[in-house]
């Protein structure tokens, strides 16, 4: 069965519950959370995220735990040449990854760092560090880092598979670390996903292995293949096609793997600058019937 949902928001009351009826409204039966807001520390006590609640509103609607993917927040950096900012991350990730546990999620999305002008291998060596100390700190935790793979705008890390491959070797223990394949990342990295998935795939799984995909970000790309820029677009109306987009969403080889929608939110009617509208909802019809409505924002502004 296709697994395929989005990003949702988690506050204001509800908080959890709230993440939930809005994952359901899309047809989702899987969906992506921040702990938090992704740009700062500050967090809600765990008595105040309802998770019992969610919980059951996800049993009464077929919705497993296992599906639910939580993003760890931008503000880290594993790979910083400040010693002290590699600490703050190692010790916000940890926390993290508690909360996660707590909400009975199984894995979060990591971006796995920027070198800043450091070099791509003095990145990898603190990332690997950062990354052991992490999964030091939470052993007794059944929870897998999914690195996420990246555009290559800046000084990312993660650009390519290699770089990947690099750090997940190097981690000692790295039976909790697996990927989060990301296709406007991917493209926009350089890689051939529109016209040659398959012989991506290939790559990857000789050189990182396929089994370690446990999470995919659905994204067309406002960017020709190799911009390293990471713009998302609207499925269908990127670099990347539908056609190709379908072809991975409904890959035979990932079809227990979460397939998570980010693509940007659109304006409700035609005169408005406003982009206020998921396009969720529309875009998990259009996997599902496997056939592209050219005419789904038009529909959408509509309503």
């Amino acid at each position: 069965m296709l697994k395929i949902g989005s990003h949702v928001s988690m506050n204001g009351v509800e908080m959890l519950v709230g993440s939930v009826k809005e994952a359901l409204s899309y047809g989702s039966n899987c969906f992506m959370i921040y702990t938090g807001a992704p740009q700062n520390t500050r967090r809600k006590p765990l008595e105040a995220l309802q998770i019992e609640e969610a919980k059951q509103l996800m049993l009464e609607n077929n919705l497993k735990l296992e599906d639910v993917v939580v993003h760890a927040p931008y503000i880290m950096n594993l790979a910083n040449h400040d010693p002290k900012k590699r600490q703050f991350a190692v010790d916000f990730l940890s926390s993290e990854i508690k909360r996660t546990a707590t909400i009975g999620a199984k894995q979060i999305v990591l971006h796995p760092g920027a070198h800043v002008k450091q070099g791509p291998e003095i990145g990898i060596t603190h990332i690997i560090e950062g990354l052991d100390k992490v999964i030091e700190n939470t052993k007794d935790l059944n929870v897998l880092i999914a690195l996420e793979t990246m555009a290559g705008k800046g000084t990312e890390i993660g650009r390519n598979f290699e770089e990947l491959s690099l750090i997940i070797n190097g981690v000692k223990n790295n039976k909790r670390l697996s990927v989060c394949f990301d296709t406007c990342h991917t493209h926009d990295a350089g890689y051939k996903i529109k016209e040659g998935f398959d012989a991506v795939m290939a790559e990857f799984d000789k050189i990182i292995g396929k089994e370690r995909i446990s999470v995919f970000h659905i994204n067309d790309s406002k960017n020709i293949q190799g911009a390293k820029k990471d713009r998302h677009e609207n499925i269908g109306f990127g670099f990347i096609g539908f056609e190709s987009l379908n072809y991975i969403v409904n890959h035979p080889d990932f079809t227990e793997i979460p397939k998570i929608l980010e693509t940007p939110y659109v304006s409700e009617t035609t005169d408005s600058k406003d982009k206020t509208y998921p396009p969720y909802k529309e875009e998990i019809i259009m996997f599902r019937k496997k056939e592209f409505n050219k005419n789904i924002l038009q529909e959408i502004r509509s309503k």
